[in-house]
């Protein structure tokens, strides 16, 4: 149980995550109650992970995307300690099947490079989107990345500050990664960049309660 919680692969997720990544392989009478008691008792989850309950009032949320990667979101998680010269993490997250892109990045960066960034690790795999949902950074806020996405038919819609019912799967996303890292790094803070690679792939394949699978099997088969 402690290496499909605690290690790389099980990144210590949550019970629910923890028990379907378990179950492919293993089974035991009790075997539920077991991991929810050892993830309950987790000093590491309890020493990085924060509180979380229930969005206060009514959220309207965004309309379910139709196709993969027609609608992404993208943001940015800055304030690292410097690893490797990267000190900040481009995340982008298709609405519809969850799969996620952590990409690091070096400040300071400017728009035209987050432009060929995204061209480089999200163009060349997946296409171009019908929208991008973002938050009002200088980035995304830009005329250069306004009138490039413009130009090649793509929407680009700035949210509210501090309404996440537009941009919250993607803020969801960021604790996930952050939670990850935390958890793995904690004595280590300035290796995290070698752990991206390790974390984008523990993501796409955790289970998600949202979507009843995982991201990669949701977007491959």
């Amino acid at each position: 149980m402690e290496s499909f919680h605690g290690s790389a692969v099980g990144g210590h997720s949550g019970a629910n995550a923890t028990i379907q990544r378990l179950s492919t392989v293993l089974y035991w009478k009790g075997l539920k109650k077991d991991v929810k008691n050892l993830v309950r008792e987790c000093m590491v989850c309890q020493r990085n992970k924060g509180d979380k309950h229930h969005p206060r009032g009514l959220l309207q949320p965004l309309p379910i995307p139709e196709t993969v990667w027609s609608s992404i979101g993208m943001d940015f998680v800055e304030g690292l300690p410097k690893s490797e010269k990267i000190d900040c993490i481009l995340v982008v997250v298709d609405r519809l099947t969850k799969y996620s892109h952590f990409i690091g990045l070096t400040h300071p960066f400017t728009t035209k490079g987050v432009a060929h960034i995204f061209l480089k690790n999200v163009f060349k795999l997946h296409g171009l989107p019908s929208n991008i949902i973002c938050d009002r950074d200088k980035v995304f806020m830009s005329l250069f990345w306004r009138e490039l996405f413009g130009n090649l038919g793509v929407v680009v819609n700035a949210l509210t500050s501090y309404h996440l019912e537009t941009d919250g799967q993607t803020k969801r996303v960021n604790q996930c990664l952050e939670t990850y890292l935390r958890c793995m790094t904690g004595e280590r803070p300035k290796d995290w960049s070698e752990w991206l690679h390790l974390v984008e792939w523990w993501y796409n394949t955790t289970f998600h309660s949202a979507i009843q699978t995982t991201p990669y099997q949701a977007f491959y088969g």
